[in-house]
């Protein structure tokens, strides 16, 4: 049996497990809106992710808006891991997504980030979703800067095509392209590879085909996470979870592998 590498180092300076956590579940119900409600059993199993283990951390300013990175922040504040989030949309109700990829918003989001993430430094900030009105380089040029003052680490992509990804390298280095891939739904598997080839992670959302909006898995987590990692050696698997038992589940995959 092949070998599988069980940490992947983003940036060529952070070394993290493949196995990491998505916390767009850790918000109120539906539609992702609002603080979630059990803020305390939210620490505890982010806390107990810590302790298993996972060093990657994925969240976005439209996650509650903004009520993800405040309990990752809260939770997480002074632990040794990679915290990342997203910018370029935001959430003003249940079912409404406003993308907004220009330069002042994306840094006023960058800015709201680290306080309430309680860092000084953004470990990977991602441009969530290109907005169809501000070209792409404009929205990376802007991360770039954040990146040049310090106030980001690194740079990555969320929703986009090669071309996307080809575009925004003109700007600057892009170490981590988030996109929705698992075993049922493997449109972006040329992308997979691209980046790969790149030396940049691919982040898929949606490892165990869930509804974006909705609870519940349609792919068994064992197989599903295990076929993800094998997959590509470039590929973090961030499967999100509100149980400390389906958390402790799921990274035994990663142990298993």
């Amino acid at each position: 049996m092949t070998e599988i590498n069980q940490t992947f180092k983003l940036g060529n300076d952070l070394t993290i497990n493949r196995l990491g956590y998505g916390a767009m579940r850790l918000t109120g119900q539906p539609g992702n809106y609002g603080p979630y409600k059990d803020w305390q059993g939210g620490i505890a199993l982010l806390r107990r992710a810590a302790e298993l283990g996972v060093t990657f951390f994925d969240s976005a300013w439209s996650y509650g808006p903004e009520t993800a990175d405040q309990i990752i922040g809260e939770a997480l504040d002074g632990y040794n891991v990679v915290i990342a989030t997203k910018g370029g949309i935001d959430k003003p109700a249940p079912d409404r997504i406003v993308t907004d990829g220009s330069r002042d918003t994306l840094l006023h989001q960058i800015d709201k980030a680290l306080i309430n993430l309680r860092r000084d430094q953004i470990d990977l900030f991602q441009l969530h979703r290109v907005d169809p009105n501000v070209p792409i380089e404009e929205s990376v040029a802007a991360l770039a800067e954040a990146q040049g003052d310090g106030r980001i680490k690194h740079i990555g992509l969320s929703n986009v095509t090669r071309h996307d990804l080809d575009r925004a390298l003109t700007v600057a280095p892009i170490v981590s392209v988030q996109n929705r891939f698992n075993r049922g739904e493997t449109d972006h598997s040329d992308l997979v590879d691209y980046t790969a080839e790149k030396g940049i992670a691919f982040i898929p959302y949606g490892p165990l085909g869930a509804h974006p909006m909705k609870q519940g898995a349609k792919l068994d987590p064992k197989q599903a996470l295990s076929w993800l990692l094998r997959r590509s050696p470039n590929i973090v698997v961030i499967p999100g979870t509100t149980s400390i038992a389906h958390l402790e589940d799921n990274w035994a995959v990663g142990t298993q592998i």
